[in-house]
């Protein structure tokens, strides 16, 4: 009675589940994979966020590229702002989602090195063209504590770089570019400003990375497993109704040749 899962239709839907069931299979564990990175990322802010603090200048050199494992690190820098050097990051959204610009001013250090420092957010004026407000920066030396990023680039942020942009604006936080642009050593990387805050909260400091949430991952995951779990129940329960629709045609008298049964 089971002859018929020989025939081309059932030849065909089995293989298609053949397919389906590995498939099913590698897509969830894609997922959990993806699960296991975001939980050793979420591991990996929260210890360097909570670190103490070390000079920038011990973790960073001219053309250094800093390493994943020292990313959101806390460090800091002495210096004096160099904002006739400052300039500003293009299209960049505020911690509620508002596009404008963050400020890049570089600190330049005792020994002539420069640490660039990404202040915060501050909104772009009428014209978008224009060099926004921006609220000047501490005179005289300063110390500033922040966390260590790395050198934004188009290949890993996504973001182009964009020629002929209006004076002292740019799209990308990298070492190397404000190195041509200010004729000085730039330690490689920056840091992301958290200390001092402005009394006035202007430019808005950048919010510290989501370290808590996990996402949809290993729910995705499972979901997957049980869809290739699901495949094989299927078959077999598509193969008991054809044999029982075929037995129920062949006692009326009818032909139980017909295509196989599939579900809604």
């Amino acid at each position: 009675m089971y002859r018929f899962v020989l025939t081309r239709q059932w030849v065909c839907l089995t293989l298609l589940a053949l397919v389906l069931i590995p498939v099913m299979v590698r897509l969830g564990f894609w997922q959990y994979h993806r699960h296991e990175h975001r939980v050793a990322q979420n591991e990996l802010i929260a210890s360097n966020l909570t670190a103490k603090p070390v000079p920038m200048a011990e973790v960073s050199s001219p053309g250094h590229v800093v390493p994943r494992s020292d990313y959101w690190r806390a460090v800091t820098a002495t210096g004096t702002y160099d904002t006739a050097h400052e300039v500003v990051v293009r299209m960049r959204t505020s911690n509620d989602d508002k596009v404008g610009f963050q400020v890049l001013t570089p600190l330049v250090l005792g020994d002539g090195r420069v640490v660039l420092v990404n202040r915060g957010w501050v909104a772009g004026g009428d014209d978008p063209r224009a060099y926004p407000p921006v609220p000047a920066a501490p005179p005289g030396e300063v110390t500033v504590t922040g966390r260590l990023k790395a050198d934004e680039t188009s290949g890993a942020s996504g973001i182009k770089d964009r020629k002929g942009l209006p004076e002292r604006q740019v799209m990308l936080i990298n070492s190397g570019q404000q190195a041509e642009y200010l004729g000085k050593p730039v330690l490689g990387g920056y840091l992301e400003l958290t200390a001092p805050v402005p009394a006035d909260g202007k430019p808005e400091p950048v919010a510290e990375p989501d370290h808590d949430s996990i996402g949809p991952h290993m729910a995705y995951a499972v979901q997957w497993w049980l869809f290739a779990s699901a495949v094989p129940l299927g078959w077999l329960v598509l193969v008991r109704r054809e044999k029982r629709d075929r037995e129920a045609a062949a006692a009326a008298g009818g032909s139980p040749e017909r295509e196989p049964a599939t579900t809604a």
